[in-house]
């Protein structure tokens, strides 16, 4: 597992690693750790034109010392301070191997191959002041731009944007993933991102954690020997209705693609009948269930459903039309799984839609708070919020997933972990993993991907995972 920590944590961390060690020991780590990405990307040093931005403070420090060490090996480093003060020690060790300092992006005597972002580090707040943001404006679109720790202008808390930004190609961070890295709109800035070992030892637990194959296949229910239809999980699914038909058969596939035993089927006729024609493996009406999942596409019928199944005491799945009821309802006992998109969850909230997508991490916290449920926001990155303040973000999503009825199959499928035995934080993390990769695998190569080809899919990202297990 991945796991992505605050600016405090990261300080407190430091402060303990610095103690046992020489001065200026972790800046030289992640100098040199700099230095050697962005000679991976040049592919040749000597010769090679480098452009540093320098900002106040150690991040501009690290920048400067990356440089040096760039310089050294025969690259033609050129410094454009843009700060109040400036790392001396650094800039003296940069001039020391041949760089040389610049007054203007426009000042430089060639445009160059690659630009270091040293401006803010993980202690700025806000955009880009007026300075900064001209000379980012002013680099030129063919030089690759590696980001020192965060790219300046992206709260490296929340993933927050409030302002000019750098967008990065590659973010070169020191001792442990930022949140504002894997949280969109920050991770969007942040381009690939190269994670370096400086000897850190932050607290546990994370404020933000991303799972990987392995901790996905260590969640995922395995069935034994003994199991059976109903020991594998029986999922109610009252979803879809006369005017969204296409809903209840994509949550019905999605459920049964992923993993329940048995899905018993709630639903106005027409839906009922598509559903029936689909997937003949459905049982209609009625009956002793694990786990539900309502709302998709279900119409004026959600909210209804919705009070039916959480009569039932068990776990459950609400999405789309059923979101609004649950709100209302504010039953803080109900072990559930909220799925909303952006706008879904603005309108639950009260607050703007553009809000949301500006402030996904804070929003969906807030929406768990208040709720009492686990939120998982949809979207660019999804995340998923516990109501104690746990989050995971799921690093598998593609624009492939922004089609109809992905959310649907989404819903079924997490429905279908949580009638496996998954609690609502897990159901929620793992099925958004898995229907990020069968997405990614539906759209190969780059074709066009409907929810249909996602379900399709979804047997093949599981098997991906389940060879993690065995391997």
């Amino acid at each position: 597992m991945r796991r992505a920590y605050d600016v405090a944590s990261v300080r407190a961390a430091e402060g303990s690693a610095l103690a046992g060690l020489p001065d200026g020991a972790l800046m030289q780590r992640a100098a040199a750790g700099l230095a050697t990405v962005c000679a991976r990307l040049l592919g040749r040093v000597y010769g090679a034109r480098v452009l540093v931005l320098v900002g106040s403070g150690d991040n501009g420090g690290d920048a400067l010392y990356g440089g040096a060490r760039l310089a050294a090996r025969g690259a033609r480093v050129e410094v454009v301070l843009l700060g109040s003060r400036v790392h001396e020690p650094g800039l003296a060790a940069l001039r020391g191997a041949g760089g040389r300092v610049v007054d203007s992006v426009t000042s430089v005597t060639h445009p160059p191959d690659l630009v270091v972002d040293g401006i803010t580090g993980i202690g700025g707040s806000g955009g880009l002041r007026e300075a900064a943001a001209a000379a980012v404006a002013a680099l030129p679109c063919t030089a690759l731009v590696v980001a020192v720790d965060v790219p300046s202008g992206v709260d490296a808390d929340t993933g927050e944007v409030s302002g000019p930004a750098v967008s990065a190609d590659v973010t070169v961070t020191f001792g442990v993933l930022k949140p504002g890295l894997v949280i969109d709109p920050g991770a969007g800035h942040a381009g690939v991102v190269e994670l370096i070992d400086i000897g850190l030892d932050p607290p546990d637990p994370a404020p933000v954690e991303v799972l990987q194959a392995a901790d996905v296949a260590g969640l995922l229910p395995r069935p034994s020997r003994e199991s059976d239809k109903y020991r594998r999980g029986v999922l109610g699914l009252a979803a879809g209705s006369d005017q969204y038909t296409g809903a209840a058969v994509l949550c019905a596939g999605g459920a049964i693609r992923g993993g329940a035993g048995m899905v018993r089927y709630l639903g106005a006729d027409l839906p009922t009948a598509l559903v029936r024609s689909r997937w003949p493996e459905v049982v209609m009406g009625e009956g002793r269930v694990q786990a539900w999942a309502v709302g998709s596409g279900g119409g004026g019928d959600a909210a209804r459903h919705l009070a039916r199944a959480m009569s039932d005491g068990i776990p459950l799945v609400v999405d789309a039309d059923a979101l609004a009821a649950f709100a209302e309802l504010r039953d803080h006992r109900a072990r559930a799984l909220l799925t909303p998109h952006a706008g879904e969850l603005a309108r639950l909230l009260g607050v703007e839609r553009a809000d949301v997508e500006s402030a996904r991490l804070a929003h969906a916290r807030r929406a768990a708070r208040e709720l009492g449920a686990v939120v998982l926001l949809k979207g660019s990155t999804t995340v998923v919020a516990h109501p104690d303040g746990s989050v995971r973000v799921n690093p598998t999503g593609t624009p492939a997933l922004g089609t109809a009825g992905s959310g649907d199959v989404l819903a079924g499928l997490c429905g279908a972990l949580l009638a496996g035995g998954l609690d609502p934080f897990d159901a929620g993390s793992v099925g958004a993993w898995l229907h990020g990769l069968a997405g990614r695998l539906a759209a190969d190569g780059g074709a066009p991907v409907s929810a249909y080809d996602v379900i399709d899919h979804l047997p093949a990202a599981f098997r991906a995972v389940t060879s993690e297990r065995s391997a």
